[in-house]
């Protein structure tokens, strides 16, 4: 079995002289244009408007552009990964209620600690907290659902919207028994917010991040058995079950490490996910994953860049990104692309 998904594992990364690779060719085109075109809005990003004052305004701009970049790179690949699991292109782990807990944790500290004892709360500590509590929710209901065959979306939708609802209501209940002006901050904790990244947070989240991005470019080869179901990828040789739980922590320090470091963004990787579809045309996760971590981040620069620079904030960023989302999920569910 071993023999025969080496074999498959080594035949998947041999040229040909067919479509294919002019298929391949178009894509790696379509890479370095939108390597091209992010650097580029990096610069736009770091460099439009500086003053006399340029060494302190880069110091406030950097923190913020690595913010972003981390964050988009993540919800791109958890996103992509979540879906290879699922087999289903309009399922995001942000939207399995995933949001709605970061609500109910921001509520419930506020409520526990008061307004000061939440703003005196150790950013690290605070971040931990998140992310762990993030990373055990998930990897408890993905693996509890997806071990019992990844077939059954349904059971795995139902439990999502259930656990949202539940905690959205748990939340709402403890924000009207808080005094008014701590609700304004559980407000402002609601929101997926870009411009308040906490450079102190960078370091290790950086570290999570690129670590575990990196992992999941190492497992693309087998992410593609993977996703040909699992039959097919344990007669190829594949070791499913272990494969599976590689993921689901992927998926589960991904999204919660995002999600900490800025809030909830839910519709966001489904967006990402269906333009790099759209982009590559091919289902190899070599491939798909750069694409998504480049439109993901370029979204992301190019989008806070208008919101800073020309709107002069008058809107969030994640607000925009949550509308869109919405849109485009609608739109492949009337399309009828579910798989």
């Amino acid at each position: 079995m071993r023999c025969l998904s080496a074999r498959y594992l080594a035949l998947s990364a041999l040229p040909c002289s067919c479509g294919f690779c002019i298929g391949s060719l178009q894509v790696d085109r379509r890479l370095a244009i939108l390597t091209g075109a992010l650097v580029v809005s990096c610069a736009v990003y770091l460099f439009w408007g500086l003053g006399p004052r340029w060494q302190f305004i880069l110091g406030l701009r950097a923190p913020k552009l690595a913010g972003m970049l981390l964050v988009g790179a993540a919800i791109a690949v958890a996103t992509m990964v979540f879906q290879t699991l699922c087999r289903n292109r309009v399922l995001t782990p942000q939207i399995m209620g995933f949001d709605a807990l970061y609500i109910l944790m921001q509520t419930a500290l506020i409520a526990g600690l008061g307004v000061s004892g939440y703003a005196g709360l150790s950013l690290s500590a605070k971040f931990g907290i998140e992310v762990s509590v993030m990373c055990v929710a998930a990897l408890l209901l993905f693996g509890t659902l997806l071990g019992r065959g990844t077939q059954d979306i349904a059971r795995l939708v139902l439990t999502g919207v259930i656990l949202g609802v539940m905690f959205r209501s748990f939340s709402g209940f403890l924000a009207r028994i808080i005094d008014p002006n701590a609700f304004a901050v559980v407000q402002a904790a609601s929101f997926a917010s870009f411009t308040a990244i906490e450079p102190a947070l960078l370091p290790v989240t950086g570290a999570l991040c690129i670590g575990t991005i990196g992992v999941a470019l190492w497992l693309a080869p087998r992410l593609d058995v993977l996703a040909l179901g699992r039959p097919i990828a344990i007669s190829l040789g594949l070791a499913h079950d272990r494969l599976v739980l590689a993921a689901l922590v992927i998926v589960a320090v991904l999204v919660s490490v995002a999600t900490a470091l800025v809030g909830p963004v839910a519709f966001f990787g489904l967006l990402v996910s269906g333009l790099a579809h759209e982009l590559t045309g091919s289902a190899r996760h070599a491939r798909l994953l750069p694409m998504a971590i480049l439109v993901a981040c370029l979204m992301l620069v190019i989008g806070q860049t208008l919101f800073e620079r020309m709107f002069g904030l008058q809107s969030t960023l994640s607000v925009v990104i949550e509308f869109a989302g919405g849109v485009f999920f609608l739109w492949l569910l009337l399309k009828g692309r579910m798989r």
